[in-house]
């Protein structure tokens, strides 16, 4: 299946912290309302004009710090399709995949803010349309597009009463 969306662009070491930042983790309990601050503290812009398909396109180390769950949680929350970045933070992506947030490896240098992106998880290829470009991503192994097909870990449980081996 093919998913289209804009590419917003992040640098390099994008934290826990930029997703879903400390201040506002009194509201943990709503993540609704958490998801309205996603990545503020990276772009003030992002929250209020992000829409429901796009994509966060990132450097190195996307997702690096706590541990906190919620990151993924509130990046998904805000409608974006996938994280894609040239690598992620072990426990994020993780997280990512467990929540059903796709998170994808590839070199994000060539595509640009604002571009439009469509994402071929089949192929693990991302056509960016306003440069013409395609990008080669890292395959995701068929056990975790399986989890990101159910749309995550409990929906994987759910759907076939636990792990398959």
């Amino acid at each position: 299946m093919k998913q289209s969306g804009r590419a917003w662009k992040f640098g390099d070491g994008i934290s826990t912290d930029h997703i879903a930042p400390g201040r506002f983790y009194h509201l943990r309990s709503n993540l609704e309302e958490l998801a309205k601050y996603t990545l503020i503290d990276a772009r003030d812009d992002f929250p209020g004009a992000v829409q429901p398909g796009d994509f966060v396109v990132a450097g190195s180390n996307f997702g690096l710090g706590s541990s906190r769950e919620h990151a993924a949680i509130v990046i998904k929350l805000a409608g974006v399709r996938a994280v894609l970045a040239k690598s992620f933070a072990r426990i994020f992506y993780r997280n990512a995949i467990n929540v059903g947030l796709p998170a994808l490896v590839c070199d994000t240098d060539d595509i640009g803010d604002g571009d439009r992106l469509v994402l071929d998880m089949a192929h693990s290829v991302v056509s960016d349309e306003t440069s013409g470009k395609h990008i080669k991503c890292e395959p995701v192994p068929a056990f975790m597009r399986e989890v990101l097909e159910t749309g995550g870990l409990v929906n994987y449980i759910k759907k076939h009463g636990g792990f398959r081996t």
